[in-house]
């Protein structure tokens, strides 16, 4: 399994990391060609709108959307998650507009505000996952046959799947617990 993990951005080195610890052939992607042979492709957090433009200045935008729209599976964090979404409240840059969500960029305020919380995520099994938000977006509303898939102790939802493509508010590449990355590589296999 090969894994690309957009690279323009963000937090891609820690993608790479933990992919690697699950003995998963991980590699950045920058430009167009670095897409072929991918069984999977992680959008990382870091800024939607500097995301946007360098996907935009590399003719990555279209040529990942296609591959999205012929079944590639992608993983959303943070960042990641506004750049799959079909809807984002607030301004922001030009997405993919993949994921029929409805998304708002920094829910929870500014870097100081950052946080982290245990979340309930029933598909990762019973104990609670570590969710590190900073500067999070929140998903404000998920279509029809778009999965929750964890909600903040107030109802907010910070976690949703949709087919092959997963999103997260959060970094779950910022913590020790490979759980949400071994879910997603097991929606590229074919398992989930």
């Amino acid at each position: 399994m090969k894994i690309g993990v957009l690279a323009s951005q963000g937090a891609f080195i820690e993608h790479i990391t933990i992919l690697k610890q699950l003995d998963t052939e991980a590699v950045p992607v920058r430009l167009p060609g670095e897409l072929e042979g991918l069984d999977g492709l992680i959008i990382p957090g870091g800024e939607s709108t500097t995301i946007s433009l360098l996907m935009n200045a590399y003719d990555l935008m279209e040529k990942v959307s296609a591959l999205a729209l012929k079944g590639l599976p992608l993983l959303g964090t943070c960042a990641g998650m506004i750049m799959m979404a079909k809807h984002i409240t607030g301004n922001g840059a030009p997405s993919l507009e993949l994921m029929d969500i409805t998304v708002k960029r920094n829910a929870f305020g500014r870097q100081v505000d950052s946080f982290e919380t245990e979340l309930a995520i029933p598909a990762l099994g019973k104990a609670p996952f570590p969710a590190v938000f900073i500067r999070a977006p929140v998903i404000e509303h998920c279509a029809k046959g778009v999965e929750t898939i964890a909600r903040l102790k107030d109802g907010r939802i910070v976690a949703a799947r949709e087919g092959k493509m997963l999103v997260a508010a959060f970094h779950p590449e910022l913590t020790n617990d490979t759980r949400f990355h071994e879910y997603f590589l097991d929606i590229v296999s074919g398992k989930n």
